[in-house]
């Protein structure tokens, strides 16, 4: 027997790229009902490449009685009245929002770092996805922590348009037409132009001059690695339309050297090590897209502090940094936990 799978915001990009990813690694779902706002009540979606359409049911009138898992995609404000429904129903929610990360009755997962974390989902029915940008560098710090004890991370993100949703696409490719043919390049959806340009604001500012984002990236990395791990973040949106990268610096207690890395990284879950030092030795966003995998590159050892290495990590923010992620916390609940009989 396999699970009866709810997939909410299916109409989004985060949601859409679930059911591919659903398709794609042939998760054993019986039933998958599709579930978004009224707005998208009767549309069909696509599941993945097996031809198959679903229709877009109105999650207010959705009864989640009988259903396994729920993969939750539809923002915080509407998390907040169905999550908890949900939840109550029986149906166990993976929600993709920031609206439970920091919740400590709420575990929050990346399979690859801390799967046995995923036993505290029974207190709420409810299991966090982490930040997009938090979840690839997570999978990249894991392995170096084990090996030797990281004390301190200073990361700058590079992060594409595809994490503020449609919305950032559109912008990005309208702007760039507009500036090609001589017209405005007006900004509606980011706080400046985001078309040949960078901008180091994601999300709102903080009282300590910090944005949101960043503070998601060190909170999130304590919960889910160490807490006694500092941290420090500049979030950057860039013109890139899906990939997220990230520059990491990291000082560990113990000497770690850049080969010794290498060879931990190379054999680690969930990473890809491209790291040839000449021209094109290395993954560029253009390149992740559609991929599982966290790529690392230009590991080195950094000389200005006492046993640091820098590297560079690339993933595709749609799928490990939220829709694939997600669906891995859904294979790990039914393999640890929702174990279905035969």
């Amino acid at each position: 027997m396999g699970y009866r799978i709810v997939v909410a915001g299916a109409t989004g990009n985060v949601g859409r790229e679930m059911l591919n990813i659903l398709a794609e690694r042939e998760f054993p779902a019986d039933e998958i009902a599709v579930v978004a706002s009224s707005r998208s009540q009767g549309e069909e979606v696509d599941f993945g490449e097996t031809g198959k359409k679903l229709k877009v049911q109105n999650i207010d009138n959705f009864d989640p009685t009988g259903w396994d898992m729920a993969l939750f995609a539809i923002g915080s404000d509407a998390t907040k009245i169905h999550a908890p429904r949900f939840a109550a129903a029986g149906c166990t929610v993976i929600d993709n929002s920031s609206l439970y990360r920091m919740d400590p009755d709420v575990p929050l997962i990346v399979p690859e770092v801390n799967p046995e974390a995923i036993a505290g989902y029974r207190v709420k029915n409810i299991i966090a996805n982490p930040n997009c940008s938090t979840a690839q560098m997570v999978v990249a710090l894991k392995p170096l922590h084990d090996a030797a004890t990281i004390k301190r991370v200073v990361v700058a993100t590079y992060q594409s348009v595809s994490g503020a949703g449609k919305a950032g696409m559109d912008e990005l490719f309208e702007q760039s037409r507009n500036i090609f043919v001589g017209d405005s390049a007006e900004a509606k959806k980011f706080t400046k132009q985001i078309a040949f340009n960078v901008i180091p604001h994601i999300d709102s500012f903080l009282d300590d001059g910090s944005t949101k984002e960043e503070w998601k990236m060190v909170v999130e990395t304590k919960k889910i690695l160490d807490k006694k791990i500092k941290v420090h973040a500049t979030c950057v949106r860039v013109p890139v339309f899906v990939g997220h990268s990230e520059a990491i610096n990291i000082e560990f207690e113990r000497e770690i050297s850049a080969e010794e890395a290498q060879n931990i990284l190379r054999e680690a879950p969930g990473i890809m090590l491209v790291d040839k030092r000449e021209d094109g030795g290395y993954v560029t966003p253009v390149e992740c897209v559609g991929e599982y995998a966290t790529f690392i590159s230009r590991v080195r050892e950094d000389p200005t502090v006492e046993n640091g290495l820098s590297l560079w990590c690339v993933s595709d923010n749609l799928r490990k940094g939220a829709a694939l992620n997600a669906v891995q916390i859904a294979e790990l609940l039914g393999r640890r936990h929702l174990q279905k009989a035969d």
